[in-house]
């Protein structure tokens, strides 16, 4: 199933590319080993997987559905809402506060959270290959939102 599913992924990601030059499907798959290290479950790993594919790919929720089930669609489709959260947001301490709740109220499901921050400490790493102004911001977002939250769990 696991060679599928990366199968999977690299078909919807095609010829994508990160800024840093590797391949797009890379991404996820490294998120879905943060998350194997802590041992969760197949589901989970399944929506690390796929955490991009709805926002970045042709692929559908529905499509999601049919092939890997309604609970991973449900985690998907839960990661992507909280990754469009951020645009509502300035980065005043009050804004970032207010994320975070907003972030833990939002995910009925907890496993969404773990998955963004799974998804943020990958590109936390790979950081190094965006420009000077996007590695401040990323930074500044990461300490301001994400690792206070992080803290909380």
């Amino acid at each position: 199933m696991l060679f599928f599913l990366i199968v999977f992924a690299l078909k919807k990601h095609g010829s994508q590319l990160r800024t840093s030059g590797d391949p797009y499907y890379s991404h996820p798959i490294e998120v879905a080993g943060i998350l194997t290290k802590y041992r969760l479950d197949c589901s989970t790993i399944i929506a690390a997987l796929l955490h991009d594919t709805v926002e970045d790919t042709s692929i559908t929720s529905k499509d999601i559905r049919e092939r890997f089930g309604k609970e991973v669609e449900e985690l998907v489709k839960g990661v992507t809402k909280v990754s469009s959260l951020k645009k509502y947001f300035k980065t005043s301490e009050r804004d970032a506060e207010s994320l975070r709740k907003m972030l833990i109220s939002m995910a009925k499901d907890i496993r969404v959270v773990l998955i963004k921050l799974a998804d943020r400490l990958h590109n936390m790493r790979t950081l190094k290959f965006l420009k000077r102004d996007r590695q401040i911001a990323n930074a500044k977002e990461t300490m301001e939102i994400y690792a206070p939250l992080a803290n909380r769990l």
